[in-house]
C-alpha cells in the first residue's frame, strides 16, 4: 500500500532529539547528518516498508516489527495499513530491550 504515512511515537521522538543533541556536542555538522540521513531513510518507508529485517529483539513479532541500523543508532518500527509508525530510536552499543 503506497498511502502510507510516517507516524512517530512519543517516546521515539525524544529519543531521537535526545540522540541528536547529544552528538551535537561534539559537532553539529555531524548531528544534522545524522538527522537528515535517518529521515531521509524513514521518509522510504511508507513506499517499501518491508525494505528491513524483522526486529530480532520483538517478542513474538507478527511480521510487522522491523528495524534497522544507522550511524550506530537502532531505529524500530511497525508498519499497519495505512502508516508506518517509528517506536524507538537507541544507540546501537546500549543493551537492547526486549518487548
Amino acid at each position: 500500500m503506497e498511502n502510507r504515512i510516517i507516524s512517530w511515537d512519543k517516546m521515539a521522538l525524544n529519543q531521537f532529539g535526545v540522540a541528536i543533541e547529544y552528538i551535537a556536542k561534539n559537532s553539529v555538522q555531524n548531528a544534522e547528518k545524522v538527522r537528515l540521513d535517518i529521515i531521509k531513510k524513514i521518509e522510504s518507508l511508507p513506499s517499501n516498508p518491508e525494505m528491513f529485517p524483522l526486529d530480532k529483539y520483538k517478542l513474538s513479532n507478527d511480521g510487522f516489527f522491523r528495524a534497522f541500523e544507522l550511524h550506530r543508532l537502532r531505529i524500530a518500527y511497525y508498519i499497519e495499513p495505512h502508516r508506518v509508525r517509528i517506536l524507538r530510536i537507541r544507540h546501537t552499543s546500549r543493551e537492547p530491550k526486549e518487548f
